[in-house]
């Protein structure tokens, strides 16, 4: 029987796996059969293949087509097999050669009239594509920027399937990709907008330095969200791997740029409150797609109104940021996303949040409930905590010029390298990235300089995880002062961070 098989990627999460597909025909009545464990969008491929191959001046075999999707057991989602279907049943029949099919992965939705459209996760399919040894990719026009990405791999791009047909029979040429452009640089409000909010100005400093979780709590209109806003100023640009990482998770999700694709600067992510948990954390039908917070990943997730996301949303967060990563359990697998980010929490100190506090009309135990929100275990997790007051006076703020970002950037470039030179050995970049044992036993510092915690933690004011959180905190004020290592103002300045209440 006539046969003929290529090559496509499925995604479970982030993760390709390549999928061979064989078309074999067979005599009997004219049907198409689609096995391999596909999903209601793949079982309509057999309908969108068979008008795409008629429509580019090819015939539509008679008799029974099954199509194999394999690895059998893996769940197939989508339609980017489309292109490779229609090219094999197309080398089944004879219609093209098969040789330039070897090693070539095909991605592609086909239109009923030919056209190829684009479709999400190319570039993580052609990672693995390539570490799974093929050297070939064919891929739609749109998404042939974002395949460019993947070196070592030679990519071409098609609008139509009457393209591949001429390519395969040697009768024509795929576009090859343009030289990339650069990208535009990032727009992001400088911290010299911010007017006074000096011991907030520090924090953020401190957090950026470090990788550090932050939670900002003041009346409206005293300046958290445009400090929140500011931070991915500070952070360090991502590095090359870190970049196609964080490309990765935004190809899957959809929400690249057609023209610059690649993400170099760190990802802020602002979700509303009203935002669902699966659209928060991850989720959906199928095999999960991801969340706000791994489209975070290696930026800043800033959740403002905190206390207005409520406590499942919030506690789905506490696991995450132990973890760094997102697994989610489905029917059909489960899924795994990053999600290491810098959390920034902003929140008003009670619900009725008066500019000015003593026109407050909350209860106490009003207050209270609306800032128990903040669980103590999410709390816990979070290393500054900072209390904002509102502005007295614009005047007195209007002839001194606050540092700029630039200024403030260098600064935690510079703490950055001295913690990624220490930790380097280790592979961790950050102060925030070293685990508390790590801490304690390998750089533990002399007990004079950690004898505050001691006293914390006797007195039920520190939890074990804080304490560890403390040592990071002191690590980072210890970079920020260019000293080998921290003593004990800085430990006592961490405790301090860490001590303030959210209200």
């Amino acid at each position: 029987m006539p046969h003929a098989k290529t090559w496509s990627v499925a995604l479970l999460g982030i993760e390709g796996r390549v999928v061979e597909i064989e078309a074999d025909l067979g005599g009997g009545l004219s049907r198409v059969t689609l096995v391999g464990l596909p999903d209601a969008g793949l079982r309509e491929a057999k309908d969108r293949v068979r008008s795409a191959v008629r429509n580019s001046g090819q015939s539509w075999p008679d008799g029974k087509i099954t199509l194999a999707l394999s690895p059998a057991n893996l769940p197939k989602m989508g339609s980017g097999y489309d292109l490779g279907i229609a090219a094999a049943v197309l080398a089944a029949i004879g219609a093209v050669p098969a040789r330039k099919l070897l090693h070539t992965i095909l991605l592609g939705e086909l239109a009923l009239d030919g056209r190829i459209r684009p479709v999400r996760g190319v570039l993580p399919g052609l990672l693995a594509a390539k570490a799974a040894g093929h050297e070939r990719a064919v891929v739609p026009m749109e998404s042939l920027v974002e395949a460019a990405l993947v070196d070592g791999l030679e990519v071409s791009g098609v609008t139509r399937l009457a393209e591949l047909i001429a390519w395969l029979k040697d009768e024509g040429d795929l576009q090859p990709p343009a030289a990339p452009v650069a990208a535009a640089p990032a727009a992001i409000p400088d911290l010299a907008d911010v007017v006074g909010q000096p011991e907030a100005r520090w924090a953020l400093e401190v957090a950026a330095a470090g990788g550090h979780h932050l939670l900002l709590t003041g009346p409206p209109g005293v300046g958290k969200s445009m400090l929140a806003r500011r931070l991915p100023g500070l952070l360090p640009d991502l590095s090359p791997g870190e970049s196609l990482e964080v490309t990765a998770i935004h190809s899957v999700d959809g929400s690249l740029s057609k023209s610059s694709p690649l993400v170099t600067v760190p990802p802020f992510v602002a979700p509303h409150h009203s935002i669902s948990p699966p659209a928060l954390i991850g989720g959906g039908t199928g095999l999960a797609a991801p969340g706000a917070i791994s489209r975070a990943h290696r930026g800043v997730l800033f959740l403002d109104e905190a206390c207005e996301f409520g406590n499942q949303r919030l506690d789905s967060l506490r696991t995450v940021l132990e973890e760094g990563e997102v697994r989610i359990a489905r029917a059909k697998g489960v899924v795994r996303y990053p999600a290491r980010f810098q959390l920034v929490l902003a929140t008003n100190p009670c619900p009725c949040a008066p500019p000015r506090e003593t026109d407050c009309t909350c209860s106490a135990t009003t207050r209270r409930r609306y800032l128990s929100r903040l669980s103590g275990p999410l709390l816990d997790r979070v290393d500054l905590r900072v209390r904002l007051r509102p502005l007295t006076a614009i005047s007195a703020h209007q002839s001194a010029t606050p540092e700029p970002s630039s200024t403030v950037r260098a600064r935690v470039l510079a703490a950055r390298d001295r913690a990624q030179h220490r930790w380097h050995e280790h592979g961790w970049h950050s102060n925030t990235e070293v685990p508390g044992p790590v801490l304690r036993r390998d750089f533990a510092l002399p007990p004079p300089a950690t004898a505050v915690l001691d006293r914390a933690l006797d007195r039920g004011l520190l939890t074990a995880r804080g304490a560890d959180r403390c040592l990071r905190i002191a690590w980072t004020l210890a970079d920020l002062a260019a000293l080998p290592q921290p003593d004990t103002d800085h430990v006592t300045a961490a405790l301090d961070f860490r001590e303030r209440k959210a209200g």
